[in-house]
């Protein structure tokens, strides 16, 4: 399964990548696909180990982030030809977000096992209402201490 989510990553990837880096902006399709390999694995590592740690919307403006960086520092140093890099990056990053989104959430259904949880109480995993408490008589140290003093002195 982990291996179909990565597959489904790199795909997704690969063609905002072609749309808007090579037809619009005349890249390479080589720099794309090494963009593209770059991206997705490590868009993947964090798919795997931050989302289910932090949701589907942090980790949607995660991926907004790394993939903004990605394409911009790649791009800087292998794309051939002047373009508009920011700009570029900008709407690849905007569109790889929402690609995310429905990724994130095909991931949660199919991969991720889910959190266990009480289903008749929205509290966590533990009903509350098999908590017990225990009742026990106080002790007075300096009472006790005199009785017992008392018998070992009649002895």
């Amino acid at each position: 399964m982990y291996m179909k989510a990565l597959f489904m990553k790199f795909l997704m990837i690969t063609a905002v990548l072609w749309v808007v880096l090579s037809l619009i902006y005349e890249v390479s399709f080589t720099d794309v696909v090494i963009t593209s390999v770059v991206l997705t694995a490590v868009g993947y590592v964090g798919d795997v180990f931050i989302l289910p740690k932090i949701g589907n919307v942090w980790a949607a403006i995660s991926d907004f982030v790394i993939a903004y960086a990605i394409i911009y520092f790649l791009g800087s140093y292998i794309y051939e030809q002047p373009l508009a890099l920011g700009t570029a990056a900008f709407i690849s990053a905007l569109i790889l977000m929402v690609g995310e989104l429905l990724l994130h959430r095909y991931m949660h259904t199919n991969i991720f096992e889910p959190r266990k949880s009480n289903p008749n109480e929205k509290v966590g995993y533990y009903n509350r209402t098999n908590l017990q408490t225990e009742f026990a008589e106080e002790v007075e140290i300096e009472s006790l201490s005199k009785e017992l003093k008392g018998k070992n002195s009649k002895k």
